[in-house]
């Protein structure tokens, strides 16, 4: 896996409706749970909100549909927000389910934005804000389709993911970068492959981030989440004013 060289996204250069708001998003950024093996007094704590032992994998891709970061082996829902930590002046894309900051550009709630929502007639975007949805949903999209693909993929053509791997949980965290690293190859010396592999639906639930792994002042986050909804404002109102003039 290979950290963003710095230079805008491809993606996004290249189109109107992407640039220049989104010029600093580097990925996209979401996670799901894999079937895990845990003994003894952990397995409590790797129990999701549907009553089955997992373990939490959280990835970030780029817009070429390969893996940049992930992070797996942890435990339930947890999430660790290091994940920033490389890339300060640079931003991912998430959905409701993390809070909008300042590196995490989340969609606005009660507002429109899956793609479905924004088929037929008479229904494209009203507002400032819709507008912003639809084009984060846009960009958005490539983490929903990486994740259903490369988890068809470990259905499809790894087995051993289907239930529960039969080696300790280090070894069973440790398959899940091999399988990610080797999706990254394939996705660069043969396109055709992930073709090969429909994707599947994945029954498990998404990551969530009820659980903070570092935890910061109060002020801290309520000054840093005012800050982050007052850039996605201005992002998004200069999308309208663009797109409206």
């Amino acid at each position: 896996m290979v950290k963003p060289n710095g230079l805008v996204p491809m993606k996004i250069r290249e189109s109107t409706r992407f640039y220049p708001y989104f010029k600093n998003c580097v990925g996209a950024l979401d996670g799901t749970h894999i079937p895990a093996r845990v003994v003894g007094r952990e397995v409590a704590s790797y129990r999701n909100r549907k009553e089955t032992i997992s373990q939490n994998v959280l990835a970030v891709c780029n817009f070429d549909l390969e893996f940049i970061y992930v992070l797996s082996g942890w435990e339930g829902s947890a999430h660790d927000s290091k994940v920033l930590n490389d890339a300060l002046s640079k931003f991912y894309l998430v959905d409701c389910g993390f809070a909008n900051r300042v590196n995490f550009l989340a969609p606005f709630r009660g507002v429109r934005y899956h793609l479905q929502e924004w088929t037929g007639q008479g229904r494209d975007p009203s507002t400032a804000s819709e507008l912003f949805n639809l084009r984060h949903a846009s960009l958005r999209n490539v983490i929903e389709r990486i994740f259903g693909m490369i988890f068809g993929m470990f259905k499809s053509r790894f087995a051993i993911f289907k239930s529960a791997p039969p080696f300790s949980y280090k070894k069973q965290a440790g398959l899940v970068l091999a399988c990610a690293a080797l999706h990254n190859f394939l996705r660069k010396e043969c396109r055709s492959d992930v073709g090969e592999f429909p994707a599947e639906e994945d029954t498990q639930q998404s990551a969530t981030t009820t659980n903070q792994v570092v935890q910061e002042p109060l002020g801290t986050q309520e000054q840093d989440r005012e800050n982050a909804n007052t850039w996605r404002k201005t992002i998004a109102e200069d999308m309208w004013r663009d797109a409206t003039s």
